[in-house]
């Protein structure tokens, strides 16, 4: 079949009846969201992964009706850079399954035009991985040193001590991080540390100077600097925002 008789044979088919061929993917969670953020369509998985009934309860809502304030936000961040033209593949993450049970997903996300090229949404999916046994042992590459950052992140360790867990030299520890990762050890590290201090700037009244140094941070000018270029605010204006969010959005629930 040419590329022509291709594309006509899709036109025939209808948009619907392609986006509906996700939900024959059970383990793969698909979304297409406008350029407001706001879901115009899901797959089952989707709708069953957030605990609704029906499409008609996703069509219309943002992360904010489905996730705690701070992880939304960081949904709507990474999407406003899908709406600017980035892209993301096959990103390997630890999160949260409906349940409450930590696990490995891999999403991907892309923008989508119109005709003329112009970005008026997104859509993404991501996968759970643990029923893949492919991707486990890949996975276990690397879970020695992912695990003892997780557990140990408001340390002080070396990259030579991840190194030495995994049995590796650091540069073939640097070269699998990169490859199942997409990111070296000090950048996870980073961002480890970065998402549990959010997580206590939230959850907690610690002075932010502390949140800096129970995460693993020595300096507090270096914990500003590097939590402002991950979530684009500074610790204190997020929790200042993160609370008036919170109070708003609790005013609309009353």
């Amino acid at each position: 079949m040419t590329e022509k008789k291709f594309n006509s044979f899709v036109t025939q088919m209808g948009v619907e009846q392609l986006i509906n061929m996700f939900d024959l993917l059970p383990d793969v969670l698909f979304w297409i969201k406008d350029s407001e953020h706001n879901f115009i369509h899901a797959n089952q998985s989707f709708i069953e992964h957030k605990g609704v009934k029906d499409l008609e309860r996703i069509i219309g809502k943002t992360d904010f009706d489905f996730s705690p304030l701070h992880i939304a936000k960081q949904f709507i961040s990474d999407d406003e850079k899908i709406l600017a033209g980035k892209t993301v593949t096959d990103r390997l993450e630890m999160n949260m399954t409906q349940s409450g049970d930590t696990a490995w997903y891999a999403t991907s996300k892309r923008p989508i035009t119109d005709v003329q090229g112009n970005i008026i949404g997104s859509y993404g999916i991501t996968r759970h991985l643990e029923k893949q046994a492919k991707v486990l042992s890949s996975i276990e590459e690397i879970k020695v040193p992912v695990d003892y950052i997780r557990q140990n992140y408001h340390q002080q360790f070396t990259i030579e001590k991840l190194a030495k867990l995994a049995y590796l030299s650091v540069s073939a520890l640097e070269r699998r991080f990169k490859k199942h990762l997409a990111k070296t050890p000090k950048q996870f590290i980073n961002e480890v540390r970065l998402e549990n201090a959010r997580k206590l700037l939230v959850e907690t009244n610690m002075p932010i100077s502390r949140v800096g140094d129970e995460t693993g941070f020595n300096e507090h000018s270096y914990f500003s600097k590097q939590f402002r270029l991950f979530f684009g605010e500074l610790p204190s204006s997020y929790r200042l925002n993160y609370r008036e969010g919170s109070t708003i959005f609790q005013n609309n629930a009353d």
